[in-house]
């Protein structure tokens, strides 16, 4: 495990550029977003570092989710974009739960960094409680045949709307049934159907809406059964808590934030003989400590959970260890 983190920092160091690694980024929006960031990151796919978890019949190395967990902090730690949501989220999502064509058609664009996803599951009235989304699936045949669905509505906050190619979305396809009644479909983010609409936010990032109207979306795109999907999507949710929220972040801000108050002076005393301000610093480095731990407990559940995977045996995400540590994290970020 050192010596690939060893490998990790030489590989960045490599190709340490301005337009691939940007610490005054927002961390949530550390995504593959430039034609610099997308040349790279297909760099880290030609390595065999994309994928590592995954089993090897999908083109994967069966290997421990440290090692992604030693990429995607060190990732993190410079500001660059990170393996997120085709790996973390879209990827073993499918291995679990897809079917032969989407997994022929996506699993290999994923792993050569040849496809990017935004993920639609926040609407306007559906953010923490992703079940109560409304975006509407109706049965629907087209003039030639083809079976599959129609869909109408809207999505919010979908960071990656404006440059991916596919949309992993979630869809109300029984009214009548709020968690068993939403559907998970992979759509292609060109139909003409879809508009997208920008939404700047206070760290000068990126999100958007995303209005779909008479969207066609056949059967073929439907990951696992209809009216499933938030169970799939709840247990992507976990992963996505690992894999898009980073500790290495954190702990810069924290470096930074400790550096200043070492050297700083209030009224001609140093700061860092404040009583008060000392304790507020041992309180704070405490929490990254426990945060930092927190992590590695999630990751040593998480690898229990990928053996489950590969050997085909029903698994249930760390779903406790994965709220604990994005609940505390986000906390102590803020």
């Amino acid at each position: 495990q050192q010596a690939f983190a060893k490998e990790v920092v030489a590989f960045c160091d490599e190709h340490d550029d301005i337009e691939i690694f940007d610490v005054t980024r927002e961390n949530m929006a550390q995504i593959v977003d430039t034609p610099e960031r997308r040349a790279f990151m297909k760099e880290i796919g030609h390595k065999g570092w994309l994928g590592m978890t995954w089993p090897t019949e999908y083109g994967g190395q069966e290997g421990e989710g440290v090692y992604e967990y030693i990429l995607n902090e060190e990732l993190a730690g410079r500001g660059g974009p990170q393996i997120g949501k085709g790996v973390g989220i879209i990827g073993k999502t499918l291995i679990a739960h897809g079917s032969d064509f989407l997994k022929d058609k996506f699993l290999p664009m994923i792993l050569e960094n040849d496809v990017e996803f935004a993920v639609g599951y926040s609407e306007p009235n559906a953010g923490s409680d992703a079940a109560s989304m409304r975006l509407k699936g109706v049965k629907h045949t087209t003039e030639d045949g083809r079976e599959g669905w129609l869909l109408n509505g809207q999505k919010t906050w979908t960071t990656s709307a404006h440059f991916a190619e596919w949309y992993w979305c979630g869809v109300r396809t029984d009214p009548d049934n709020k968690h068993l009644g939403i559907t998970l479909m992979l759509i292609p983010m060109d139909d003409p159907g879809i508009t997208i609409n920008g939404i700047w936010t206070m760290g000068d990032e990126r999100t958007n809406e995303v209005w779909l109207d008479n969207v066609f979306v056949p059967d073929e795109y439907v990951v696992g059964e209809v009216n499933h999907g938030f169970r799939y999507i709840s247990q992507a949710l976990d992963l996505e808590r690992f894999t898009m929220f980073t500790y290495a972040p954190i702990k810069q801000r924290l470096d930074l934030l400790t550096e200043y108050v070492r050297t700083a002076e209030r009224d001609g005393a140093p700061l860092k003989d404040d009583p008060v301000v000392r304790t507020r610093m041992a309180k704070l480095h405490t929490d990254a400590e426990v945060a930092r731990v927190m992590g590695l407990k999630f990751v040593a559940e998480a690898v229990k959970v990928e053996e489950l995977v590969r050997q085909g045996k029903p698994f249930q995400p760390p779903t406790l260890q994965a709220s604990e540590y994005k609940l505390f994290a986000t906390e102590l970020s803020r």
